[in-house]
């Protein structure tokens, strides 16, 4: 599916939901004598309305900008100005009939004087906050509307040779409006309440909980036929730098898996079209020992020494402890993983003061490890087969289906979205806010019926399509007018194409199949595109999410 333009607008019969849906600010519960207050209350309705009103027609403007090819004229940029000072001097003058009301001389009891002066001062906090902040978005706005059609202008004139004033002119305004734009982007990074994280320290403290874990598991196992535990990777939304919670952060790993001595694992495609990923069986093969026992001499030959000898002298092969039939099966092991975290975790140096907590066993091995009987840290570790030298794994993570047989292993793009990540960080601007979009977003879908994939494959998408520059602080609210478009787009499409099938625009780092690389992408949205009442309920949960980010950015919580 073409990707749609970034930073365009859409027409007014493509607007969804008005604003004006969206429920008013909290009033104020303060219950006050009304015979000694009158003065102040009376403003108070005006003032509150006043700035939400403001702030409304600005988000409006964001998410419903003017239409592609529209330009402004000279007089239309003059009114705008118009208005945004007259909207200014509006306000101050609400102030100030609010600091004369106060300075009025009362004869009241001077309960009431404490009534008024506690009103105005908590309603003055208030507002001095938000109205700031509302006209530096607007002049933000307008400058922003006032560059773009002046870009709109000059780019018919471009064959036009230009002086070299005219750029130096240009360039200033260029300067002064960055400054401007980023006192906008400022104002929200201070307005909107952040998960208070350290994902870097946390993730530190996580990851070395479990090289330990991992090293103890390689001693124990070094002389069995159970599968060998390598190094355990971070993956997921902590681990790429992002989080939308403060609390109750799962910290998830993946570790890989390889064939003990005397097996081979063979990865078989599954062919059901019901799975919205693609999903393999690995079957357990016994492999000829004859030639590593003659040399070794510590190891019988799983195929070729009797039974009995092998019963009696050797452990049970792989295909006797984790498989059903001859298929590896997640569920058996997990449980077996479940069972050595709890049998290491007494010689690790962290047990002395930490507390663990083992979680039921399904597809993955959960646990919880609390310090000094406060900070906690829940893990999920998930085990997978490599695919190659490549960054694909078979994982044990479960898949969106109802039923999952215990012989499946779905088709995990965790590590290699995780190195994307991570090689973006390497290329961004010290003050790139793709990750604060992430986070908003991620924010605003919980409870809603759009997974964190959904999200991370359309930011992926316009992460390589929108240069990086565009991506600070100041462009805030237009990459997240970008990511709203391209989802509703991709919805009305009902097409959202797997980011790592078949992408041109993919680093080089990241190391994919041959088949990956040359496969038409697999499309996210299929199942819309197959039941109506599905796509019904994604554009419902869409206008929820809109309105959601909204309020996010209106009331920062």
């Amino acid at each position: 599916m073409p990707l749609p333009r970034v930073g365009a607008g859409l027409a007014a019969s493509q607007l969804p939901c008005p604003l004006s849906s969206l429920p008013p600010a909290p009033p104020a519960t303060t219950s006050l004598p009304s015979s000694h207050t009158q003065p102040l209350l009376s403003l108070l309705p005006q003032a509150m309305a006043a700035t939400e009103f403001l702030i409304r027609v600005l988000l409006g403007t964001i998410w419903y900008p003017q239409k592609v090819g529209d330009e402004l004229d000279e007089a239309t940029r003059e009114r705008m100005q118009q208005r945004a000072q007259l909207l200014s001097l509006e306000m101050s003058r609400l102030l100030q009939e609010l600091e004369q009301s106060r300075q009025e001389p009362n004869s009241q009891e001077p309960s009431s004087v404490a009534w008024g002066a506690l009103l105005f001062a908590a309603l003055q906090q208030w507002q001095f906050r938000a109205i700031t902040g509302v006209l530096v978005l607007l002049f933000g706005l307008w400058w922003w509307l006032s560059r773009r059609s002046r870009e709109q202008d000059g780019s018919s004139d471009e064959e036009s040779s230009s002086s070299d004033r005219e750029q130096v002119e240009e360039a200033q305004e260029e300067e002064e409006g960055n400054d401007d734009a980023d006192d906008l982007g400022r104002f929200f990074e201070e307005h909107i309440q952040w998960p208070v994280q350290d994902l870097a320290t946390e993730c530190q403290l996580v990851k070395d909980l479990m090289d330990n874990l991992v090293l103890v598991f390689q001693m124990l196992l070094s002389n069995s036929l159970m599968p060998v535990l390598q190094a355990a990777i971070g993956v997921g939304s902590a681990f790429e730098g992002w989080s939308p919670r403060e609390k109750d952060i799962t910290y998830r790993l993946l570790v890989p898996l390889k064939p003990p001595r005397g097996h081979a694992f063979h990865l078989e495609l599954c062919t059901d079209e019901e799975m919205p990923v693609r999903c393999f069986c690995i079957r357990v093969e016994l492999v000829c020992t004859c030639m590593t026992e003659q040399l070794a001499g510590e190891m019988l030959c799983l195929l070729h020494h009797p039974e009995e000898e092998l019963r009696r002298n050797q452990d049970p092969s792989l295909l006797d402890t984790l498989c059903t039939g001859s298929y590896l099966d997640v569920q058996k092991t997990a449980r077996w993983l479940h069972l050595l975290v709890k049998g290491a975790w007494v010689v690790l140096p962290q047990s002395s003061r930490c507390h663990l907590m083992m979680l039921p066993p399904s597809r993955s091995c959960k646990f919880q490890v609390t310090k000094d009987y406060s900070k906690k840290h829940t893990i999920e570790m998930m085990f997978g087969v490599q695919q190659g030298d490549s960054d694909i794994f078979l994982s044990s993570q479960s898949t969106e289906a109802i039923f999952t047989p215990s012989t499946i292993w779905s088709e995990s793009y965790a590590v290699a979205e995780m190195k994307f990540f991570r090689h973006i960080a390497r290329q961004v601007p010290r003050d790139s806010f793709h990750l604060r979009c992430l986070q908003l977003c991620a924010r605003a879908m919980v409870g809603t019926g759009f997974s964190t994939y959904t999200l991370n494959t359309a930011v992926m998408h316009l992460l390589t399509t929108i240069p990086l520059s565009g991506w600070r602080r100041r462009d805030f609210l237009l990459r997240l007018q970008d990511i709203m478009r391209y989802l509703r787009c991709c919805l009305e499409e009902k097409c959202l194409d797997h980011f790592f099938f078949g992408n041109e625009n993919m680093p080089q780092e990241i190391v994919l199949p041959p088949a990956l690389q040359a496969a038409e992408p697999p499309n996210l949205f299929q199942h819309l595109a197959q039941d109506p009442a599905a796509h019904a309920e994604a554009l419902h949960d869409f206008y929820e999410l809109r309105d959601r980010l909204t309020r996010l950015l209106i009331y920062g919580n």
